[in-house]
């Protein structure tokens, strides 16, 4: 090893400790500082929402904005907390990074078709449900089938990866269910009859329905894995405030307008199980 590598290695090793310890202050200060308070001074809550979600989170490529009912859902959160004159800022997360930028005080909270599971309730907090979402079942219009128990004898199509199989078979045991490598493929393979049925998370359902209206999704829900709201920990003040204007929007007719704006038109939607 020359004199010149050692020196470099030696600089890249002490800048990298440097970038470290740099975001140490920032997590504690994200956990230190009284959310709620803080941006009731400028009236303005930084979001986490999706970017590539059909319905829930998507970029709209003509004004570079992302639009969905996680996005107005946080609009009108935003302004049941602070006043009608309060901003919602938004920042693109993904699976991979919403919990970090949360964890690290990028974001004061994520709305972002995030299931509540008890993993993530050890890192983060989450208000109540604020949609109901589970896996369902995507039929083509005319379908004799009604609900996951007509499954019995029928081919069912899924993804790799996920539960959906075993869950099947706890209700219709007599199912035979294909799996593909990701929701494109499966639909696909409905399309083309290679099945009866599609079964996955209602949310991702229901952007298939809308865009396919030869098809609809049936029989609600057969499993729950409801999405919330997620701050980090510590901040049981905001988190009271957002599980509070959950219930007024509900309550004043906010959330019914929002959820049919977006699901209204897709044929299956259930407003009573998307809300409870």
């Amino acid at each position: 090893m020359t004199k010149r590598t050692f020196l470099w290695r030696g600089l890249l090793v002490i800048t990298l400790i440097g970038a470290f310890l740099s975001l140490k202050p920032l997590s504690s200060q994200a956990k230190s500082v009284n959310l709620y308070q803080e941006d009731k001074k400028t009236k303005t809550l930084t979001w986490g929402v999706k970017a590539d979600t059909n319905l829930f989170g998507l970029m709209n490529i003509k004004n570079s904005r992302i639009e969905g009912f996680d996005v107005d859902m946080a609009k009108a959160l935003t302004q049941q907390i602070y006043g009608k004159n309060a901003k919602a800022k938004f920042i693109q997360v993904t699976a991979d990074t919403k919990i970090p930028l949360l964890k690290n005080g990028n974001l004061d909270a994520v709305i972002a078709v995030m299931t509540i599971t008890p993993e993530r309730a050890k890192i983060v907090d989450f208000s109540q449900p604020y949609f109901a979402a589970g896996q369902s079942l995507l039929v083509k219009k005319g379908s004799a089938i009604q609900n996951v128990k007509d499954l019995n004898d029928k081919t069912v199509l899924a993804v790799k990866g996920t539960t959906t199989e075993a869950d099947i078979k706890k209700v219709a045991p007599q199912a035979k269910v294909l799996q593909y490598g990701d929701y494109a493929q499966a639909f696909v393979a409905l399309q083309s009859g290679q099945g009866q049925a599609m079964a996955a998370d209602n949310g991702i359902l229901y952007g298939l329905a809308k865009e396919n209206q030869n098809y609809r999704v049936t029989g609600g829900t057969f499993t729950a894995a409801p999405y919330g709201i997620a701050v980090n920990k510590g901040q049981k003040d905001l988190l009271n405030h957002i599980d509070q204007a959950l219930v007024e929007l509900k309550e004043n007719g906010t959330y019914a307008k929002i959820a049919n704006k977006w699901f209204g038109d897709v044929a299956g939607f259930d407003y009573k199980e998307a809300s409870k």
